[in-house]
């Protein structure tokens, strides 16, 4: 059990000590800390959500189902309800996630040491899914619930609910978390990308369909082990370059020295908030429409499979088609965002979404047309895709101005139970009706997501929090200032303790190098004068170079 004062811990010691310095987010810092690790951490989850659902039709109980029994039949009704079923787990763990994040005090943080403890575990549990040591269908479907909800129910619970505080907690300034939160979106849907794009492809060339079930087996479960080494390292890589400065603004001011609070408490302030109802309605809507489209969208290719074009590659075609306009407006997003606000431009992409929709909806059997009305439904998504964390976060600040605490646990395990719990849902949902007619894969594939996007834009009208950052900021620096001066600690902005922090970690980083170039001239026999007028030399030219580029 982690400790939950701020007594020394093993996340103290240096081994385990962020490799992030700044008081403000660096490029390195969102690119391995936001997009790399991210994306390698939730890869495995990116291919469930597109091909989960075929791998147990297809391949798991594909003898079952092919036998036309009464057999088959108790396959396809375990196959619709045990996902929707996990989805009360699954909820029940993210709640638990949330609770543990927010008891958690290190050196550390309080999300970032669950991302690191939750790295075997993705790894193992999405391992164990492709591991089948029984042949009985019964047998197979007591060891596919217990794995099953091994990855969903526990491992990504605590990845998903501590990776999702993250950027409520890294930072404060409204532009840098709309970047970070744009980057922690795109690296999820690049792990969707992933597992519609590049996976169709790979599995096309090692799993054929006149190999026996077992050696298609084989293949999956190498697939995920490689999978699974790649979540390892790339949760560890994102562990050691994050950082959480509002938890540490907290851990110096005398409001943290208070028990922590109680999930009751954060559940009372959270719903008593009108914003956040608005933001967790959006979200749902948007996660389990999108769940119900990526888990159907093997259905919806097979309605286009013709003999120039298989199900992996119409499969693959549609994918990139949905990737590439979200790619391309990374670069645009949060910079209209931070002009016109993240309301606007959300609200403005759902009803371009609904438009590209109706397209794709209406021609659904051309695949061209509907490749356009998919790719404008994608675009029209960004925003939200991108945005959805910064905008949850801006709803968090206001509670805590509101009320005096921070309800980060219980609001992204909120967040996180729609995140997972949907999927999990979409997929009982999809198989319910992809089993019953084509139209049924049109409706899962096209239909469910415009109408939700409509929806979602209605909703969004709501959610009028950006009008008052500035005053919560100001209210939230004002409690904590009179809360310092009322116990007689010395109190210093956030923003110059950070600062404050930085020059001391440069003046330690110069004081090591200096210490490093004297022994390095003692034992080559070189002069430690000349050495570091060299040094500062380049140094100075270096610095002239990069002025000369801002002005």
């Amino acid at each position: 059990m982690m400790e939950k004062t701020q007594s020394k811990s093993i996340f103290d010691r240096a081994l385990l000590k962020t490799r992030v310095r700044s008081a403000n987010v660096k490029p390195v810092e969102s690119l391995l800390g936001y997009l790399v690790g991210p994306f390698c951490a939730m890869l495995a989850n990116g291919i469930f959500t597109t091909y989960l659902m075929r791998y147990f039709r297809d391949v798991l109980f594909a003898e079952e189902l092919a036998a036309g029994s009464a057999l088959a039949g108790t396959v396809e009704t375990f196959l619709m309800l045990f996902p929707i079923l996990s989805a009360i787990l699954i909820v029940v763990g993210n709640l638990v996630a949330g609770q543990l994040v927010e008891r958690t005090r290190t050196g550390a943080g309080k999300a970032r040491p669950w991302i690191l403890l939750s790295s075997v575990l993705l790894a193992v549990s999405c391992v164990l899914i492709f591991i089948q040591p029984f042949e009985n269908a019964t047998a197979k479907m007591v060891w596919l619930v217990i794995a099953y909800n091994l990855y969903y129910a526990v491992a990504f619970p605590l990845y998903n609910t501590a990776n999702s505080t993250l950027t409520p907690l890294s930072t404060r300034n409204p532009n840098q978390r709309s970047v970070l939160a744009s980057f922690v979106n795109m690296s999820l849907l690049g792990a969707v990308g992933a597992g519609s794009m590049v996976f169709p492809f790979l599995l096309g060339i090692l799993v054929k369909p006149e190999m026996s079930l077992g050696t298609q087996k084989t293949f999956w479960m190498i697939l995920f082990i490689i999978v699974a080494v790649i979540t390892f390292l790339g949760t560890v890589l994102q562990y050691y370059f994050t950082r959480e400065r509002v938890t540490e603004e907290g851990m110096h001011a005398a409001s943290e020295k208070k028990s922590a609070v109680s999930a009751g408490k954060q559940a009372k302030a959270a719903v008593s908030d009108g914003f956040f109802w608005a933001i967790i309605i959006f979200y749902f809507l948007y996660q389990f429409s999108g769940g119900i489209k990526n888990t159907s969208l093997n259905f919806y290719a097979e309605l286009l499979e013709t003999e120039a074009l298989t199900k992996d590659s119409i499969t693959g075609v549609l994918g990139i088609v949905g990737a590439v306009p979200m790619a391309v407006s990374i670069v645009f997003i949060a910079p209209l965002c931070n002009k016109f606000g993240k309301r606007l431009i959300t609200v403005i992409g759902m009803i371009i979404g609904v438009v590209g929709g109706v397209l794709a909806g209406i021609f659904y059997d051309n695949m061209v047309v509907a490749a356009v009305g998919i790719a404008l439904k994608c675009l029209g998504s960004a925003p939200a895709g991108y945005m959805i964390l910064a905008m949850i976060a801006d709803s968090l600040d206001h509670i805590e101005a509101k009320c005096g605490f921070r309800c980060d646990g219980f609001v992204m395990s909120i967040y996180s139970s729609i995140m997972i719990a949907s999927t999990n849902v979409a997929q009982g949902v999809t198989s319910a009706l992809v089993g019953s007619s084509s139209t049924g894969a049109v409706i899962a594939y096209i239909w469910v997501e415009t109408v939700c996007y409509g929806l979602g834009a209605i909703v969004l009208l709501f959610f009028g929090v950006e009008k008052f950052l500035k005053k919560d900021r100001e209210s939230i620096l004002a409690r904590q200032k009179a809360e310092a001066e009322a116990a007689g600690i010395e109190w210093v902005t956030p923003e110059e303790r950070l600062k404050r922090e930085e020059e001391e970690a440069e003046r330690e980083a110069e004081k090591a190098r200096i210490e490093e170039l004297k022994a390095r001239c003692e034992k080559k026999g070189l002069d430690f004068e000349q050495e570091e007028r060299a040094y500062q030399e380049k140094l100075r030219r270096k610095r002239e170079k990069a002025s000369k580029k801002r002005s």
